[in-house]
């Protein structure tokens, strides 16, 4: 197979949360994401959303879906689930089951918005770590009001590890 010249571009992330209304607002008063669309109706029955219901499987009757806007224009795109109702699971970081288990969003001011976080609703998973040996990177993991854990850098992806130090870099497994 050849090799991509060029990375693939992350268009957008679907998360599930309880509330969308409360939702759309905490990202966009917190982390200052842009609405761009919704919330509307999704309906495995109706024509406009009807890839909903092949997508979903047949469980699935109605949702609400947003759509929301990073400063870099990645996509956050919410859904609420009304058919089956949305469920709050008993653990929410299963990190050692396959799939997502957490964003990650870039903030140099991590303290402020870790407090922003906590202040509206959410909560702090962790302490607040120097995370590159000898350099001001720093991570700190949270969760937004409906669960969802949030991983917050100070610098962006590629400058926390596109410099990493050398030892330990590609590790024997």
């Amino acid at each position: 197979m050849t090799k991509l010249a060029t990375p693939r571009a992350l268009n957008h992330i679907g998360i599930t949360v309880s509330d969308i209304q409360k939702a759309i607002s905490w990202y966009e008063d917190v982390l200052g994401f842009r609405r761009i669309m919704g919330p509307r109706r999704l309906e495995a029955n109706l024509e406009a959303t009807g890839e909903s219901g092949h997508v979903l499987g047949p469980r699935f009757r109605r949702a609400l879906q947003a759509h929301l806007v990073t400063a870099n224009g990645v996509g956050l795109e919410l859904f609420q689930f009304l058919e089956p109702d949305t469920e709050t699971p008993d653990e929410n970081m299963e990190y050692w089951k396959q799939g997502y288990w957490h964003l990650c969003f870039t903030d140099p001011d991590i303290e402020g918005l870790v407090s922003r976080i906590v202040e509206t609703g959410g909560r702090q998973r962790s302490d607040i770590f120097d995370f590159v040996p000898g350099t001001d990177r720093k991570l700190c993991y949270c969760e937004d009001p409906f669960g969802n854990v949030i991983e917050i850098f100070s610098h962006s992806y590629e400058q926390t590890f596109a410099n990493w130090p050398d030892e330990g870099r590609d590790a024997d497994l």
